[in-house]
């Protein structure tokens, strides 16, 4: 099944928009996982048994895993994902980007080692520097493009030249994914959800393609104004929108998994509301 097909199929299921983003920070773990081996593979599976029928997508955030030392418990979570929810697409948010024979390893690092149905990379090097992920046949690449970090100015709002009506970069972006870069008709792009109205200028640029976003919850986007500039005429899975701390840690005692389940469920159900909203 192709990682776009995926998540319709995804979306329809469990009738959500909800991605749940894979942080894990030991820190803030429940007393139950501290000082266990394995425990963020242990924290993480408990999140996902609790959550899988209610999201649309995971999105494990590779840094929090080698960061520990973690890799080996990354390969046996996106297992665990692939056998309790198989119809869940797992993103492998890496922000990978390089050249050559070295992105040619990471994309065998993603797609092979990890099993991930998609990931993130970075195109500011440009297409080689993408193409190699594209050789997996239905597998799904998020391009970054308008990104929710303050310094995501520097670069990605600025124009082409100064001429009138010149793009912005991350309309560039957008625009060379829509269609030269989309050569097997699995691309994405990144966006932040603080940025509202550039969202609606991605999706203006690029209407065909699934948007992965960032930045609802602890990082403050408003998920109603989200989905509203992310939303296509057609029905179906337009909008990937990540939330990761507010779900993981909503409680930090025994009822962690419940907490993180009512919290995905509420947040799940906020971004429907949004569909049908004029």
């Amino acid at each position: 099944m192709l990682f776009t097909e995926m998540l319709e199929d995804s979306f329809i299921k469990n009738d959500s928009m909800l991605c749940v983003g894979l942080d894990p920070d030991p820190k803030r773990f429940p007393a139950v996982f501290q000082n266990k081996k394995d425990s963020i593979f242990d924290f993480c599976a408990s999140i996902v048994d609790a959550t899988f029928d209610n999201v649309i997508a995971y999105k494990p955030q590779i840094a929090y895993f080698s960061a520990n030392r973690a890799e080996d418990q990354l390969e046996r979570l996106i297992n665990h994902i692939k056998k309790v929810a198989p119809t869940v697409p797992v993103i492998l948010d890496a922000k990978r980007g390089d050249i050559g024979a070295t992105s040619e390893q990471y994309a065998l690092e993603a797609f092979e080692r990890y099993g991930a149905d998609a990931v993130t990379l970075s195109p500011f090097m440009g297409f080689d520097s993408v193409e190699p992920y594209l050789r997996y046949p239905g597998k799904g690449v998020f391009l970054l493009c308008r990104t929710s970090n303050p310094g995501g100015d520097d670069f990605q709002n600025q124009r082409l030249s100064q001429l009138p009506g010149s793009p912005y970069l991350y309309e560039h972006i957008a625009e060379l994914a829509q269609n030269k870069w989309n050569t097997n008709g699995q691309l994405g792009l990144v966006v932040g959800a603080t940025y509202p109205r550039e969202i609606e200028n991605v999706r203006r640029v690029a209407p065909g393609l699934p948007l992965l976003i960032p930045g609802i919850g602890a990082q403050g986007g408003d998920a109603i104004a989200t989905v509203r500039a992310a939303r296509t005429p057609r029905k179906g899975a337009h909008a990937v929108i990540n939330s990761s701390r507010a779900i993981l840690y909503a409680s930090s005692d025994k009822d962690f998994d419940i907490a993180a389940r009512d919290k995905a469920i509420e947040t799940k159900n906020l971004l429907n509301s949004a569909l049908n909203v004029t």
